[in-house]
């Protein structure tokens, strides 16, 4: 099963900035297949679950964390 979201996802990937256009189901709890467009050169790549580290996101609630 294919997820999109209602907008683009921020998210870091090799160290770089990238946006997740879809993610697909690899499983029931890991193996999701996360489809990224870079911010830089606009490269399309795909990551599992444990490659991607999600932004601060408001549209999902999703804070940084406070220090």
């Amino acid at each position: 099963m294919i997820a999109f979201p209602p907008s683009p996802i921020p998210v870091i990937v090799e160290g770089k900035e990238a946006y997740v256009l879809y993610i697909e189901s690899g499983g029931m709890y890991k193996n999701d297949v996360w489809t990224c467009v870079h911010c830089e050169g606009g490269i399309v790549r795909h990551y599992t679950t444990d490659q991607v580290i999600i932004h601060k996101n408001s549209t999902f609630d999703i804070l940084k964390l406070k220090e």
